[in-house]
């Protein structure tokens, strides 16, 4: 690896993993076109789409342990949401990443496109209820669902090297009914959790690039908590419309490399 590259890719990881802490998105959402597009963009290399996959899924379990600590300190997470959503997640995490190894760079993509399609639809969506005041009591929300939305983005976000908080955050405020900042903070805790399994299968299945994703890393840990930090400035209305913003214009760019490849593949 050379040293642009390198440079290039501590950036990557800083970048990505500060719209983790802010957002509560993993991180993957940003990461994955910018590992893809920007160190080719700039002439310092180009990483693989299933190279990509596996850095990004290394960078989410450091972004999103990091980002739900810093959370965790202001109180802004729900322990059983973590706690129901993190198992159910951690499960469909890691069957989606050991069965990626035999799916096709193209497929990937379109999974990628699909997962961050999903998510710009919903975060339009109006949901959610108030944040509640301090020292009430602890919310609680509907375990079945919360399972459900936790496993079903787990295994497509896994098999992609994802968390999956780009949409697992709008779903918890659309259709679990959590308070945008609470979604925000207990997200980065499922997505850690699910996470680690996400890592471990790409890592028995030899999917991670060490050398890259411990270059990202350095970037990551620093990055994931100043965006922490910084949410906690910013308004839940604005985060939302930052998240909505962020997701369609990812969502755009990948659907059209998706297109480009299904051309090139039918021609």
């Amino acid at each position: 690896m050379t040293l642009s590259l390198a440079a290039t890719l501590v950036g990557v990881g800083f970048l990505g993993a500060f719209f983790s802490g802010l957002l509560g998105i993993g991180g993957a959402l940003v990461m994955f076109p910018l590992l893809l597009y920007v160190p080719p963009l700039v002439g310092v290399g180009q990483l693989d789409v299933k190279a990509v996959v596996g850095v990004t899924m290394a960078l989410v379990f450091v972004a999103a342990v990091s980002g739900f600590l810093a959370h965790r300190r202001h109180h802004a997470i729900s322990a059983q949401l973590t706690r129901i959503g993190g198992v159910a997640g951690t499960a469909g995490s890691f069957v989606g990443a050991l069965a990626s190894k035999s799916v096709d760079d193209t497929w990937l993509l379109l999974v990628f496109a699909a997962l961050a399609t999903g998510g710009a639809v919903l975060s339009m969506v109006p949901g959610g209820i108030e944040e509640p005041a301090a020292g009430s009591a602890p919310l609680r929300f509907p375990p079945l669902r919360t399972a459900v939305v936790a496993g079903g983005v787990g295994l497509a976000a896994g098999a992609v090297g994802a968390g999956g908080g780009f949409v697992l955050v709008p779903l918890l405020i659309v259709v679990v009914g959590v308070p945008v900042r609470m979604a925000i903070g207990s997200s980065l805790g499922i997505t850690a959790m699910a996470a680690t399994a996400g890592f471990v299968g790409k890592l028995i299945t030899h999917q991670i690039p060490l050398v890259s994703a411990l270059t990202v890393t350095l970037g990551a840990i620093p990055g994931a908590q100043l965006g922490a930090a910084a949410s906690r400035r910013v308004s839940a209305r604005q985060l939302k419309r930052i998240l909505a913003i962020t997701i369609v214009l990812v969502a755009v760019r990948v659907w059209w490399d998706v297109i480009r490849a299904l051309s090139r593949g039918g021609s």
